[in-house]
This record gives structure tokens, C-alpha cells and sequence, in this order.
């Protein structure tokens, strides 16, 4: 019986398929074709006034200084500034920081050297980690023991208000380790008296007797609770800090249970950095006075906006326990605040005066400039009305959002400062040295990509031109992806983990061949051999894939920094190289030899 019939409906694709890659390869082309183009110097003026600067004005103080830009370009009311060489941009902004102290902000930048149309389609090059691209890391260790320590100062200043408005002798209390408060009475009915009280109060704390004494500890959930909270404060902080860096891919993720790692690529000057992470913060709260009063103290809002408010505040930031965003009546956000004993009672005897007037919360931050001189940047982050008379607890409302709500929240944390930060580790990368990695790194890709393409060439011959091409192609979608995806960073063990992308992706295409050639061998036509070698591969190269993306997938979750890096380039890599092995080459394939009904060839 003849085989054509059966030969027609062998080896086909719908059309739509050879549609779906071609658009996909076409896409991730475009993607990855930025990087090739790389990324220029720059230095980026932020004005602060509409108006105020002109590209025209930069040209000039750069041209008096013998600086020669590559461009200069005026982004709405900012203007960015392109150079050649690198050397020339931290000279360039010392210069103009020193030109237009008064109406910019003075930042360093990398700008893509890709063609305007490419950058118009929204393409951008592969972000660079720090030890390819040079900066500095920093080790941070947030101290939680200070924040426990606040906890219980402020149970155990609750525990004496309360014994002395109750009248109740022969307490005392005393604060234990972290967030534990011992009470020694030997009266019962005392005890039963502050143990309603902690458990109508601070519900969330663990009570437990022995003999004459009340051991008060913070429940382990809330613990948990409390550290990430005041983690999370911290990595806020930071984030908002190195802002004044310009660094855009500046990377601030948290390490282990109490410590933040920040990656600042591109910046080499490390006592800058220091100044700006270690920079101080505070709050205070003050009553509003009427517009225009003489004696009054104006302060801006975020809409920079005057705002009068009374030179002396209620209370400052430094009797703020905890701040924490919470959702009110009717869906409307809030922020719950605790003060300790002393900010409670302050703030009892100022609202119980004036229900019905407004109350400030400014939010001031410390910092030094460029010479070492302290500087201290102040903005009311809130207006509330005062409604009824507050306590050590009491909320805000009109905050907006929940986003903006917990955003308040952490900065009311932060003026708190219950959690301060030492750096244990520093290291900085010189751009040469990051240069010298990308070299050598890309230098072992295409050794490895050449040595591979050509045994592929030799070895298969006539099949080995196909997984030559979808190997090419894997590596374009591959970088492609890398610049596509938000947040993707590439390293220098991420390169080595495209070096085995390449074994890989050829690994799939060496599996389809060699079941390919043993059907071969059974004495099957070309076409059915390609047929029934893709389908009885399919599912080995499925599980060979799948074990080593858990691996993947595990190594990013609990990894950080170099090893979410390898992880990264591997996981995709194998995305990639199962669509360019199974689908690219099949569809290749198809089309060219799908067909051929001869036998016992060699491939």
C-alpha cells in the first residue's frame, strides 16, 4: 500500500503556529537588539521650578569648561546630557551641581545608545548588576532589639499609669529582655486587675504567673508581625534615600530576617553613598495657625503649598511606638498610631484644649551635602482634624489611599527611628574591573557557542544546520526576555548561566535527533522517522527540563543577588531552549524535509 496519503497529513503546521514564531522571535529581536547598540554616560538635571532651565544654559556652562557632550536634550522640564567618554561625567557634575545648586538637581545616569526609533518602540538594553556595571554594596543589620525594647517601654509606662490611677500599691514593674515586662505584686486581686487591663489594652501580648510575679511577653506572631513591618520601614527608607543618587537600577531587597542589602551600580564614590543611606529622620506634630500669622512657622506640603503652623510642636517624633495603616468606616483608609506614656499624655492634654482644630504632621530629614555640612529638609506629610480628645492611641484619617496610608505610616515609623541601621559590609567594583567581567564573561559565551555550532554542524550534518539556527535564535530570545522582563538584572554568574543555556538548548535538539536516527534505523522514511522521533522526545525532554527548572525556581526564591542572578538566565534558558528545540526546529523541519518519504539516509 503507498504511503502518500499518509505522508500528507505528516509533519504539518497550521498556519497560525508558524504565525505565533514568527512574531515572537520578531518581538524578542527587537527586545534584545538595545544591548547590542550598549548604554552612553549620562548626567540628568531635575529642576526644581518650572522654566528655570534651559538645555541651552547647560550647553554653555559645559562648553566654559571644556567638556564636550555627545548630546543634550530638553525632556520636559528636564534636560539630560549624552557623553562619549565616561570619564567626563562625574567631572560634569560637579560642575553643573555648582552651576545650579539653586534651580536643579544634579544626578548620574546611564542613557541607552540605541537608535531614537528602537527606543520609541519602548525597547530598552539588559539592566547590568553591580559587578559588571561597577558601584558600590552595602551590608545593612537593622537592630530589632531597640524596637522590642520600645514595645515594652511602652507596656510597661501603660502598667504604671494605670497602677497609679488605680490607686493600687505595692506593684512593680520592671522591663526584661526584648520585648518582655516582669510585674511583681503579691496582692491577687491586683493581679486580676492588671491582667484585664493587658488584655483589654494589649491583647496581643502573652500573660503568664508565677508565684507573685506577671511575666508580660509579645506574642511570637506578632513579633514576626512587628520585624517585618519594621524591615519593610527600613527598605522604604533606603529606597527613598538613594534616590538622590540617580541611580534608577539601584537594588534594595531584604536579606535574611534583619538585614538589607543595597547594590548602588555605577557609584564609586562610597562616602556619598554613606552620607545619603546614613542620613537621620524625625517627626513632629504642631497646631496649625491662621494664614499669614507673624509668628508663625512656614512649612511646605507635598503640593509645596505653605503651610502656618506654631513654632513650638505638641510632641516630636521620638514618642511614636508604632504606625500602622488600617482600613475605617466605610472603606476609608486610616492610620493607627501609639505613642508612649509621655507622647500620650501630651497629646491627651493638647487635643482635650482644642477639638475642631487642625494638626500638622511634619516629617523632617537629615542629611549632608556635598561639603559634610548637615542639612535638614522639613514637609508636612498631613493636615487632620482633631475630632475628639486622643490618647497613646488614636488615628489619622484623610490620608487617601491605602497605598498613601501605609506610605504615612511608614514615614510616621521611620520619624520614630526605632530601628536604626548599621553597615557591617562594604564593597565597591571598579567600572574596569565590571568592564573586564562583561568581557571575559561574553568572550566564554561565543567559545562556547562556536565550539558548539560547529559539532553540531559535523556531527549532524544534515539536521545539525536546523538546531544551529534555533540555537541562534534561543540566544536572541533569550537576551530579548532578559530586557523585556521588569526588574531582570543580568550578572556575571547569570552570564555563566547563558553558557549553559547553550549546552542545554543544543541537549533538547541532540535528544529529537538521536530518536530520529534510531527510527531510522527500523527502517522507517525520513518524514515518519521525524514525525515519531519528535513525539517519543517530547516527553523526556519535558521531565529533563521540568526537574532542573525546580531547581531554578529555587534557587531565586531563596537565593539573593549573584545566585537569583544564575538563576534567572537559567530558568528562562530553559523556556527559551524548549521553544526553539521543539517548536523552532520542528517548524524548520517540517517545512524542509517533512516531506521526504526516502530511506535509510544518514543525518
Amino acid at each position: 500500500m503507498s504511503n502518500k496519503p499518509l505522508n500528507k497529513s505528516l509533519n504539518q503546521y497550521s498556519l497560525w503556529k508558524y504565525w505565533v514564531l514568527i512574531v515572537t522571535l520578531v518581538i524578542l529581536f527587537f527586545s534584545a537588539l538595545p544591548s547590542w547598540y550598549g548604554e552612553d554616560a549620562a548626567v540628568q538635571l531635575i529642576t526644581k521650578k518650572p522654566n528655570t532651565l534651559s538645555s541651552e544654559q547647560v550647553y554653555q556652562v559645559l562648553n566654559n569648561a571644556g567638556i564636550k557632550s555627545k548630546r543634550i536634550e530638553q525632556q520636559q522640564q528636564n534636560v539630560l546630557v549624552v557623553f562619549a567618554q565616561a570619564e567626563q561625567q562625574n567631572l560634569a557634575k560637579n560642575i553643573l551641581s555648582k552651576s545650579f545648586s539653586d534651580t536643579a538637581q544634579v544626578t548620574l545616569a546611564l542613557y541607552p545608545a540605541a537608535p531614537n526609533w528602537l527606543l520609541d518602540m519602548g525597547f530598552a538594553p539588559i539592566k547590568l548588576g553591580l559587578d559588571l556595571r561597577g558601584g558600590v554594596q552595602f551590608l545593612l543589620d537593622v537592630d530589632l532589639g531597640l524596637v522590642f525594647q520600645n514595645q515594652a517601654v511602652m507596656v510597661s509606662d501603660s502598667v504604671k499609669q494605670f497602677v497609679r490611677e488605680e490607686h493600687i500599691n505595692g506593684v512593680r514593674v520592671r522591663q526584661g529582655i526584648g520585648a518582655e515586662v516582669h510585674i511583681e505584686t503579691s496582692q491577687q486581686a491586683h493581679k486580676g486587675q492588671i491582667r484585664q487591663f493587658l488584655s483589654q489594652q494589649y491583647p496581643l501580648w502573652q500573660v503568664s504567673g508565677q508565684q507573685d510575679t506577671l511575666s508580660v511577653v509579645l506574642s511570637d506572631d506578632e513579633q514576626l508581625k512587628l520585624t517585618n513591618l519594621t524591615v519593610q520601614q527600613n527598605l522604604q527608607i533606603m529606597r527613598s534615600r538613594i534616590e538622590e543618587l540617580g541611580i534608577t537600577e539601584a537594588l534594595v531587597q531584604r536579606q535574611g530576617e534583619n538585614r538589607i542589602r543595597i547594590e548602588l551600580p555605577g557609584v564609586q564614590d562610597p562616602a556619598t553613598a554613606k552620607n545619603v543611606i546614613g542620613a537621620t529622620a524625625s517627626l513632629a506634630f504642631y497646631p496649625v495657625a491662621e494664614t499669614g500669622s507673624v509668628n508663625a512657622l512656614v512649612l511646605k506640603d507635598e503640593l509645596n503649598k505653605p503651610v502656618y503652623v506654631s513654632r513650638r510642636p505638641v510632641l516630636s517624633g521620638e514618642h511614636i511606638v508604632d504606625a500602622r495603616a488600617a482600613v475605617g468606616d466605610f472603606g476609608m483608609s486610616k492610620v493607627n498610631i501609639s505613642l508612649d506614656a509621655t507622647g500620650g499624655k501630651l497629646m491627651s492634654e493638647f487635643s482635650r484644649d482644642n477639638i475642631g482644630k487642625p494638626m500638622a504632621t511634619a516629617y523632617s530629614e537629615y542629611s549632608r551635602n556635598d561639603k559634610g555640612q548637615a542639612q535638614q529638609v522639613t514637609k508636612i506629610i498631613s493636615v487632620a482634624t482633631i475630632q475628639s480628645q486622643l490618647g497613646s492611641k488614636f488615628e489619622i484619617t484623610g490620608a487617601g489611599s491605602h497605598q498613601e496610608a501605609q506610605q504615612l505610616a511608614l514615614l510616621l515609623r521611620a520619624g520614630s527611628m526605632t530601628a536604626p541601621v548599621t553597615i557591617v559590609e562594604e564593597r565597591t567594583i571598579g567600572p574596569s574591573l565590571g568592564a573586564e567581567n562583561i568581557a571575559n564573561g561574553f568572550a566564554a559565551l561565543a567559545l562556547g557557542m562556536a565550539v558548539t555550532l560547529l559539532f553540531m554542524a559535523c556531527w549532524y550534518r544534515r539536521l545539525g544546520w536546523v538546531a544551529n539556527v534555533a540555537l541562534v535564535a534561543n540566544m536572541v530570545m533569550l537576551f530579548g526576555l532578559l530586557a523585556l522582563i521588569p526588574g531582570a538584572v543580568l550578572t556575571l554568574p547569570g552570564i555563566a548561566g547563558l553558557v549553559l543555556t547553550v549546552g542545554m538548548a543544543v541537549d533538547t535538539n541532540v535528544l529529537i535527533f538521536e530518536r530520529i536516527k534510531d527510527k531510522l534505523a527500523e527502517g522507517r522514511s525520513f518524514a515518519s522517522a521525524i514525525d515519531v522521533g519528535f513525539d517519543s522526545a517530547f516527553s523526556t525532554i519535558i521531565d529533563a527540563n521540568f526537574t532542573t527548572m525546580i531547581t531554578a525556581v529555587v534557587l531565586f526564591s531563596i537565593g539573593n543577588g549573584p545566585i537569583q542572578g544564575f538563576a534567572l538566565t537559567l530558568g528562562l534558558g530553559l523556556l527559551t531552549s524548549m521553544f526553539t528545540g521543539i517548536f523552532a526546529s520542528r517548524a524548520i523541519i517540517n517545512l524542509v524535509y517533512g516531506r521526504d518519504t526516502r530511506r535509510a539516509i544518514k543525518v
